[in-house]
Formats: C-alpha cells, sequence, structure tokens
C-alpha cells in the first residue's frame, strides 16, 4: 500500500500547473539510483514521463537552484541539452535569451567561485560547458555575433573564468572542427568554421597573452590544450609567423607540468603538410626540440629502464616524445635529408627512436612501427629487389639517401627480429604459468601487429640481406650453445626467420634455411622435456611451412619434412598434432604437384606412399585432425591431371572411410534400427565431414565419391528425417537438443554442406541438373516443408542458393517448386521478429538474392497475389536491424530495380510498386533503429529517381483521371514532399522542397547524393521554429541549381540522352 501511495506522490510531479516540488523530485531520483526492483521500475517511469513532457524545461531552473542531489542536476541539465538539440528554434525568442543568460551566468557564478567549491563542481561545471556550446551551436553568429569578442573580454576579468572560457573553446572547435559530421548540414557546418578562423585573431591574442603572463598552472594548462584543438585548422601565419613555436619550446618545453601537451601542440605542427612556404621554420623548430631534449634526456639514457621505472607523467613523455618524432620524421624527413648540417639530429632522433622501441609496451611500439615500417618500404622503392643475381655476390653501389640511414639500420633490424610479434599459424605458445599450451582464442591484435612486423623486416631484409642473415645466425647459434636460450627468444627468433620468406635470393635462401633447419632438428634431439620438444617442433613447423619455394626446388628436403610432420601427428602433446595437421595443409597446397609426380630417386609418386600408411599416420589423430589430412591429401590428388589416374587414387584415397560407411549402409538396409544408434550416427557424421573437407580440396572430379554414396546418402537422409519428426511428435521441440536427436542433425547438415561444395566446384551444370538435383530436391523440400521449424535445417536453403548461383538461368524451372516448399514456411518463422532462428534468416535472403539475380525469368511466373509476398519479404529483409540480413535486403531490391528497368513487365511493376518501396526506404532511411548501408540507401534511391527523371517507367504512376500533374517527375517530387510533410510536421515547406530538388539534381553522383541524405537525417531531428536563417537554404538552392545545370550539359554532350521535345535546338520553326 506504501508502494501505491508513494507512486502516487511522485505522480504528481507530471502535474505542471503545479508549483515545482523539488525535494520530492530528489527523493525519486535517489529512489531511481539507490533502490531495486518495483521502486527502481517505478522511480525510472516517473524519470522517463518528466523527461518527455514538453514544459519539462521549464523546471530546469528551479532544479539547478533548489535541489540538494547532484544526479537531479545532471537530470535537469539533459532535459535542457534535449530541449536545445531538437527544440530550440522552435521556442520563443525571449525564451532563448532567458535559457542562455542563465547558463552564462550560473557558468560564471561556478567558475569565479572558491577554489575548492569549484573542485566539487567540476563534472557539473563541464556539463553546463557542452550545453553552453550547443546553445553557441544554434545561436551564433546569427542570433549572438558578439560570442567569440563576449567570451574573451570575460575571459579579461578572472583567472578562473578565464581557465573555464578555454575549455569552452577547446569544446566549441571539436564540436565544429572534429564532430560536425553528421551532427550540422555541411552548409552550417561550413559557416561556423569560416566564422572561426574570421574571428580567431581575438582568441589567439588572449591564448598568448595567457601563455606570456600568467603564472597559473591550470590556466595555462587549459590554455595549451585549447591551442592543441585550434592546431590543425587555424591559419598557419599564426604558427609561423608569430612567437608560438618558440614559445612552446622555450618556456613550456622543459616544464614537467606542461611538457607531455607542449609535445603533443609540437606534434600537431609536425604534421603539417610540408610546404616550401614555411619549411625553414620547420628546421628550426626540429632543431631547438633536439637542442631541449638532449638536454632533459641525454643520448646514453637507457630509455627502456627509464620507462619501466618512470611515473604515469614521464610515460606518457616517452610515448609522446615517440608520436612528435615519428610524426616529424615521416613528413619532413626529405627536406632534413637534403641539409648536411641538420644530419647528425636526424640521425640522433633516430637513436632516439630505436631506444623507444626497445619499451615493453605495446601501444608505443605500434607508434614506432608505424614509422619504421613507412622509412624501410621508402628505401627500398628507391632502389627495388633484382632477381637476376645473388646479393651477397653482387656489389652495388649504395644510394646516397639510404647511406644516410646505414649507421641506424642494424639496430632497427635487431629491435624487429628479437620482438617479432607471433604469427597466426603459431598454435603452441607459453602461458602466464611457463607452460607450453594449445593456443584456443586469436589473438587479432598481435595478428595485425605480425603483419605490420613481417613487412618492416621483409624491407629490412632487401635494404641488407647479408646484415638480416648474420643478426639471425648469432642470434640462432646462441640458441644452440644456450647463452640466450629461451622459449621467447627462440620463438621471436624463429618467427623473424619465417616471416621473411621470398626475400632472400633462392639460391642465399637455400644456404640459409638448410643451417636454420639442421640446427633446430639438432635441438630436438638435444633437449629434454615435453615441453621444449613441443615449443621447437612448433617453430620447426612454422619455418618451414613458410618456406614454400625451397621445398619445391629440394624434394628430399620436402620428403623429410613431411615425413617429420607425420611424426608429430603422433605427439599428443597440446596442440603439436593441430600444428603439424595445419603445416601440412599449407605444404600440400604450396607443394601439390611434387606429390603426384615420380621423384629422382624414387619408384613412385609420394602420394602413393601416403595412401598406402594412411591407417598408420592418422591412427592417433582427433576427428578434426583427420578432417584436416583429408582435405591436405585431396588437394595434392586435385593437381593429378590424367583423369584415369586420378579416379583411381581418389577411390584408393576414400577407401577407408567408405569401408566403414559400407558396413553402416549394410546394417541398416537389413535392420533400420541401427540408424537409432548413437555410435554409428556419429560415425556417419564424422566419415560425411571427411567427404566435406575431401571435396573442398578435390573439386569437380569428387564426383565419382559423391555418385558412390549419393543415392544411399540421401536415403539415409530421409530415415533421420522421420526419426526426427517422431521424436517431436512424441516429446516437443525441445527434443531437437538431445544429443542423438543432435547427430542425427549433423548428418542432415553434412550431407547438405557436402552437396553444396561439390555443385558449387562442379564444371557441368548439365549433369547438376539432370542427375543430382532430382533426387536431392525429391529428399529435401517435402521434408523440410513437413518438419516443425525448430527441425528445419537452415542449410536446405543454403544447398539451393547453391544450385541457383550455379545453374543461373538453367534452374529457372526448378524455381517453383522451390519456392512452393520453402518460402512460405521459412517466412512464417522469421517474421514474428527480427532475431529468432538467425541463420535460416540469413539463408533465406541469401537464397531469394541468387533466385532474383540469377533466375529473374522465374519471379516473372509467379502469381500476382504470392508476387506481392515475395515483395512483402523484400522489404522485410531490408527492414532488419541485423545488419547482414538488411544489406542482403538492400541487394535484393537494387537487382530488382536494375532488372525490371530492363525488361517489358517493367512498366507495370513500377506502377505497382515504386512509390509503396520508396516509402518503405525513407522510412528505414529515417529511422535510426535500423541497419544496412546508407551508401546503398542512396544508390537504391538514387537509382529510383532516375529512373523516373529518365522516363524509363514508360507509363504515368498516378491516375490522370484524378491527379493533375504535367508527367512522373512532377507527381513524384508532389508525392515525396507530401509523404515528408506528413512524417515530419515540424520541417518548414522550404526545407523540404530543397531536400526534394537535391533527389532530383543529385542523383547522378552517388557521393554528393549521400551527403545530401545525411544533411536531410540531421534535419528531421529538429524542430526548426519560423527562423530557418542558419539552415543556409538560398546557399543549398543555389548549389542544387548548379548541380542540376552541370548534369544538363552532361547530358546535352550525349546524343539521345534528352527528349527531342526538350533540347534547346539551333532552329526552332
Amino acid at each position: 500500500m506504501a508502494a501505491i501511495s508513494i507512486e502516487q506522490e511522485a505522480m504528481t510531479l507530471l502535474d505542471f500547473t503545479q508549483k515545482p516540488n523539488i525535494a520530492l523530485l530528489d527523493e525519486v531520483v535517489n529512489c531511481f539510483y539507490g533502490t531495486v526492483g518495483s521502486q527502481q521500475q517505478m522511480a525510472q517511469r516517473v524519470l522517463t514521463q518528466f523527461k518527455e513532457h514538453p514544459e519539462s524545461w521549464s523546471r530546469v531552473d528551479a532544479i539547478l537552484e533548489y535541489s540538494i542531489n547532484q544526479q537531479t542536476k545532471y537530470f535537469a541539465l539533459q532535459i535542457l541539452e534535449n530541449l536545445i538539440r531538437t527544440r530550440w528554434k522552435a521556442l520563443p525568442r525571449e525564451q532563448c535569451e532567458g535559457i542562455k543568460k542563465y547558463i552564462v551566468g550560473l557558468i560564471i557564478k561556478l567558475s569565479s567561485g572558491d577554489p575548492a567549491q569549484q573542485m566539487q563542481e567540476k563534472v557539473f561545471l563541464g556539463k553546463l560547458n557542452v550545453i553552453l556550446v550547443q546553445i553557441v551551436k544554434k545561436e551564433w553568429p546569427h542570433n549572438w555575433p558578439t560570442f567569440i569578442s563576449d567570451i574573451v573580454g570575460a575571459s579579461k576579468t578572472s583567472e578562473p573564468l578565464c581557465t573555464n572560457n578555454m575549455a569552452v573553446l577547446k569544446l566549441l572547435s571539436e564540436e565544429v572542427f572534429d564532430f560536425s559530421a553528421g551532427q550540422m548540414t555541411q552548409v552550417k557546418s561550413k559557416h561556423l568554421k569560416d566564422n572561426m578562423c574570421n574571428e580567431f585573431s581575438q582568441i589567439f591574442q588572449l591564448c598568448s597573452f595567457v601563455m606570456d603572463n600568467s603564472q597559473s598552472i591550470p590556466l595555462v594548462r587549459a590554455t595549451l590544450e585549447t591551442l592543441l584543438k585550434f592546431l590543425n585548422w587555424i591559419p598557419l601565419g599564426y604558427i609561423f609567423e608569430t612567437k608560438l613555436v618558440s614559445t612552446f619550446i622555450y618556456r613550456f618545453l622543459t616544464v614537467p607540468a606542461f611538457r607531455n601537451v607542449t609535445l603533443k601542440c609540437l606534434t600537431e605542427i609536425a604534421g603539417i603538410q610540408s610546404n616550401s612556404q614555411y619549411s625553414e621554420q620547420l628546421l628550426v623548430m626540429f632543431s631547438l626540440v633536439m637542442i631541449q631534449l638532449k638536454q632533459m634526456l641525454p643520448l646514453s639514457t637507457n630509455i627502456k629502464e627509464a620507462y619501466k621505472n618512470g611515473q604515469d607523467d614521464e610515460q606518457n613523455f616517452i610515448q609522446n616524445l615517440a608520436l612528435f618524432l615519428c610524426t616529424f620524421l615521416k613528413e619532413h624527413a626529405a627536406i632534413i635529408e637534403q641539409k648536411p648540417e641538420l644530419q647528425n639530429n636526424l640521425l640522433e632522433a633516430l637513436h632516439f627512436l630505436v631506444l623507444i622501441s626497445e619499451v615493453h609496451e605495446k601501444e608505443i611500439f605500434k607508434i614506432c612501427l608505424e614509422y619504421w615500417n613507412y622509412l624501410s618500404a621508402e628505401l627500398y622503392r628507391e632502389n627495388p629487389f633484382s632477381s637476376s643475381q645473388s646479393a651477397l655476390l653482387l656489389v652495388q653501389a649504395v644510394p646516397p639517401r639510404r647511406q644516410l640511414y646505414l649507421p641506424i639500420l642494424p639496430k632497427v633490424r635487431v629491435v624487429m627480429i628479437s620482438r617479432m610479434a607471433k604469427p597466426e599459424e603459431v598454435l603452441v605458445v607459453e602461458n602466464e604459468q611457463g607452460e607450453a599450451v594449445r593456443e584456443f582464442m586469436k589473438d587479432t591484435d598481435a595478428i595485425n601487429m605480425y603483419k605490420s612486423m613481417r613487412e618492416t623486416l621483409v624491407y629490412l631484409t632487401h635494404l641488407d640481406y647479408a646484415d638480416t642473415e648474420r643478426i639471425m645466425t648469432e642470434k640462432l647459434y646462441k640458441q644452440v650453445d644456450g647463452s640466450e636460450w629461451s622459449w621467447r627468444n627462440l620463438n621471436t627468433l624463429c618467427w623473424a626467420i619465417g616471416s621473411i620468406s621470398g626475400a632472400f635470393h633462392e639460391e642465399d635462401e637455400k644456404r640459409f634455411l638448410v643451417t636454420v633447419i639442421k640446427e633446430l632438428l639438432g635441438m630436438v634431439e638435444q633437449k629434454r622435456g615435453k615441453d621444449n620438444k613441443a615449443i621447437i617442433a612448433s617453430d620447426i613447423m612454422y619455418v618451414v611451412g613458410q618456406y614454400p619455394r625451397f621445398l619445391r626446388a629440394h624434394w628430399k628436403f620436402l620428403k623429410t619434412v613431411v615425413n617429420k610432420l607425420f611424426e608429430f601427428m603422433h605427439e599428443l602433446h597440446d596442440g603439436v598434432q593441430d600444428m603439424a595437421c595445419d603445416t601440412f595443409i599449407k605444404i600440400a597446397q604450396k607443394c601439390r604437384r611434387h606429390f603426384v609426380q615420380v621423384q629422382p630417386m624414387e619408384v613412385m609418386p609420394f602420394i602413393e606412399e601416403v595412401l598406402n600408411n594412411i591407417r598408420a599416420i592418422i591412427c592417433d589423430l582427433q576427428p578434426h585432425h583427420v578432417h584436416t589430412f583429408y582435405e591436405a591429401v585431396g588437394y595434392m590428388i586435385q593437381a593429378q591431371v590424367d583423369p584415369v589416374v586420378q579416379e583411381r587414387l581418389i577411390e584408393k584415397y576414400m577407401s577407408l572411410p567408405n569401408e566403414i560407411w559400407d558396413s553402416i549402409i549394410a546394417r541398416a538396409t537389413s535392420d533400420l534400427q541401427v540408424l537409432q544408434d548413437h555410435e554409428m550416427i556419429k560415425q556417419l557424421g564424422h566419415i560425411l565431414k571427411t567427404n566435406v573437407r575431401a571435396c573442398t580440396a578435390v573439386g569437380h572430379p569428387f564426383v565419382i565419391q559423391l555418385g558412390r554414396i549419393y543415392l544411399d546418402m540421401l536415403n539415409v537422409y530421409k530415415v533421420l528425417s522421420e526419426n526426427i519428426s517422431t521424436a517431436v511428435a512424441l516429446n516437443g521441440e525441445l527434443v531437437t537438443k538431445q544429443p542423438l536427436i543432435a547427430s542425427m542433425r549433423t548428418v542432415k547438415k553434412e550431407t547438405l554442406k557436402l552437396i553444396s561444395c561439390w555443385v558449387s566446384k562442379s564444371q557441368d551444370p548439365g549433369m547438376v541438373r539432370e542427375h543430382f538435383l532430382p533426387p536431392l530436391l525429391d529428399a529435401i523440400l517435402g521434408d523440410y516443408r513437413r518438419n516443425v521449424p525448430g527441425a528445419r535445417e537452415p542449410e536446405v536453403l543454403s544447398t539451393v542458393t547453391a544450385i541457383v548461383e550455379r545453374l543461373e538461368s538453367s534452374a529457372t524451372d526448378d524455381v517453383p517448386p522451390i519456392l512452393d516448399s520453402l518460402f512460405q514456411c521459412t517466412l512464417e518463422m522469421i517474421n514474428k521478429d527480427l532475431e529468432e532462428f538467425p541463420e535460416h534468416r540469413i539463408n533465406f535472403f541469401r537464397m531469394l538474392y541468387a533466385i532474383a539475380a540469377n533466375c529473374f525469368e522465374s519471379l516473372l511466373q509467379v502469381p500476382a497475389p504470392q508476387f506481392k509476398l515475395l515483395m512483402d519479404a523484400f522489404v522485410w529483409g531490408f527492414k532488419h536491424t541485423m545488419r547482414n540480413v538488411a544489406e542482403i535486403g538492400q541487394d535484393i531490391l537494387l537487382v530488382l530495380l536494375q532488372k525490371f528497368a530492363m525488361h517489358l513487365s517493367g512498366t507495370q511493376f513500377f506502377q505497382t510498386y515504386l512509390l509503396d518501396l520508396m516509402q518503405h526506404v525513407f522510412s528505414v532511411l529515417t529511422d535510426t533503429s535500423h541497419a544496412g548501408s546508407h551508401t546503398m540507401y542512396a544508390t537504391i534511391l538514387a537509382t529510383m529517381f532516375s529512373l523516373v527523371e529518365d522516363n524509363k517507367i514508360g507509363a504515368p504512376l498516378y491516375d490522370a483521371t484524378t491527379v493533375q500533374a504535367a508527367n512522373n517527375t512532377v507527381y513524384v517530387q508532389q508525392y515525396v514532399a507530401e509523404l515528408l510533410k506528413q512524417a515530419f510536421p515540424h520541417l518548414n515547406i522550404a526545407q523540404i522542397k530543397v531536400f526534394v530538388e537535391g533527389l532530383f539534381s543529385l542523383n547522378m553522383d552517388i557521393s554528393q547524393f549521400k551527403d545530401h541524405l545525411r544533411d536531410f537525417l540531421v534535419q528531421i531531428k529538429e524542430f526548426s521554429g519560423d527562423d530557418p536563417s542558419d539552415l543556409y537554404l538560398e546557399e543549398r538552392e543555389g548549389q542544387l541549381r548548379q548541380a542540376a545545370e552541370e548534369k544538363r550539359k552532361q547530358q546535352l554532350t550525349v546524343p539521345g540522352i534528352i527528349n527531342p521535345h526538350d533540347r534547346p535546338d539551333d532552329m526552332q520553326e
């Protein structure tokens, strides 16, 4: 009862005819943040209704004045911020002025008060600043032309107020220059940017005055942080034609309190594109920074240790220094290289970067790595790789620019080799307890870093092969003699060796690799302990897997390596079998031909040996390893060009799985109960997975194996379907989660995957259609339709997709029965919501896209009522909030528009559906909850408006007896304008007119069309009121007129594009 009375009391807050009860509001807010369950839900309901009430903003001043709860004050500011963003222009002018004065007064009061109170109110003041900036974006310059001079003038009255005003200016700069896309229309954004540039001199004078005269650390820091935001857009004269740079360097760079923000400012300046006008000033800046830097951080400093032992501020300084040096050298190294007197500075800067590259902090290393990648690529491109002769035999003149960097490059190589990131292929890793274990989660960050480091090391190797080989060989011998032995050191060395595959000349690569593998194989024998052997084994496998060129050229070595992999397949240490199988498949793909040819000194191709010993090789492997193994052998068989030999190999290759398959089928033929045995079903699933992987590798020739088991497989499919249906009928849909039923479904799924896989690789569509399609459709279509939703396999839909994509238009006659069986029942599964049955959902729309793109004619055979259902489904597709489904829906719509535009039945289609489709696309485009690609919506709408404008429809889209319109273009303009007026009554007529004109004049240029849509999406978020001045509609209209004229000029150059009655003829009768 008490809860009801509290709720009733709380609801009185929503009566805006009463005086505001701020104490009660505080209680409700406390209830929301401090309770759980029904009380919290009640508080949430009341606060949401309060916030959404159109008069709630009128209570903000009272809440801020009298509330004793900080959370309530934030709640009030949220209300105010929402008002400013969406309804500001709809407010009477005096109310706007009142709110503006109130916020400015509150900010002045808080920022000029007692320092202790300022610290308490810091977050609250920050929120007020955000609100002030939102007001400024609406008011300046039209209704508040003196804003910049006001804020600069106020800043001179007190240091605390000046500190806060710097924060306001910084926020304004961010809003206008960094975050304006999608928040403001392009024209408005441009006007605000122009105004800021025009009035910047006042702000600059204020900042200079503070930097020259203030002793207040908070004020100077705020000023530097504000300048940091300005530096990427202010006119360059303010940077290079004033004393700004020297003030940064001499006054602030060496002061611990300011050095980080100062270094960020200098980095921003360093990032300015080289301009011959200011190159001298940039060089002076670099020299002065280097002088100060060597005083703060002598070249002999061990930066790695300094970082490890440093405070946060000192660690940030090293990161900022890396950013400064990398940015400056990337942009301006070319002008330093031309000045002999500055080359020493350049080498010192590079030395600092090498020292910073040794710091054990990933983010800092990434900064340095990006620069080393850039530098090594630049130096390489000047004098690229020559494949004609061994680099070690060739004495070449070193290009002068490379000569300059020679002292530093060996140090960079050492850093890259000793810090090499882990490649994706390596599965045996060291865990936190120091044990060698199998890695289960892919570290995407490490994989990306490896790619970047690999590229850098390849360039560095090309710059000096001998030096790379020297460093790697020395490190290898230190592993062998134990002086630097550790898992990490061996790993990074082997990952580095593997990463430069192809960078050496072939002869040098052979000599180097023979040494490496010989030493590593020696270490496997020499080291004791399973973990040590597992790590070395994983490194050997990675290295050999990376050098297919070497393996192809040296058969004996290749054979030895593969036999070693077969040995590792019996090694039960975590991860070793995985890596052995993965390396085997990589080698099989890259060296496939060599395994099916008789090699020198051999009596038969190696594939025969593998097939003869297949049982012994795979006896210790897990099922998923066996599948990988079969795929690898499949790649070898696929390389056999003699079809007779290939056929014999496939029979031998599949004999082991076929043996088990035949025995199960024979038993099932005499007793169907066998197909209720869980162990048997699991074996069938395992055999089919093996077939799928084999088919993936062998491709079309796998038809001999598929034909052998095809009809039996479909019969098993039917029997298992009946078993599943019976189980569901007896025990309900939950039974599909039981292990036996789940295994039966796996057999069905793998059957469909095998067929899809072979069909997509088949080279004979006629054979697919005649021999494989009829029994398949007979087995799967009726079964799918009859089954309960939870027992329907989404792979049925993907198999049909594969068939349609492979057979293309020859599948046209098969589409109607496919749609009859699959369309309605799948649609009923997915049209209740936007999330359930995600696999069916995406496969369903992929199937519809395949049909629309490949068998368009089949859609024309669908009766009108069913076609309407199809169209509803297409619309349902792009209305999804799941991005991948929405994007397929968009693709379907675009392909339909394009196909119908070129077809005789297009006129009827467009008359029936075009305006409806247009309405649906606009409703999705203007609804923020929907996914889909903005570019694709722009393309679809541009296509629609082009069809109308170019008169491709061929008949009126309106009833000429009741509607007055000159043509389709005029009618569609009226229709869209009316549609938008009803959907967005807060927009004014001028806004809608400009938008609709743009839909026609910009539809030839998707980029401009997309920006035009984006501007409209910004406008619909706010009520414009009676003052559209800051929308700059006249300016936008001028731009659209110009675009329309340009488009017409372009069309006039192509004979026949423009209707003869619309052409301006030279002579008129």
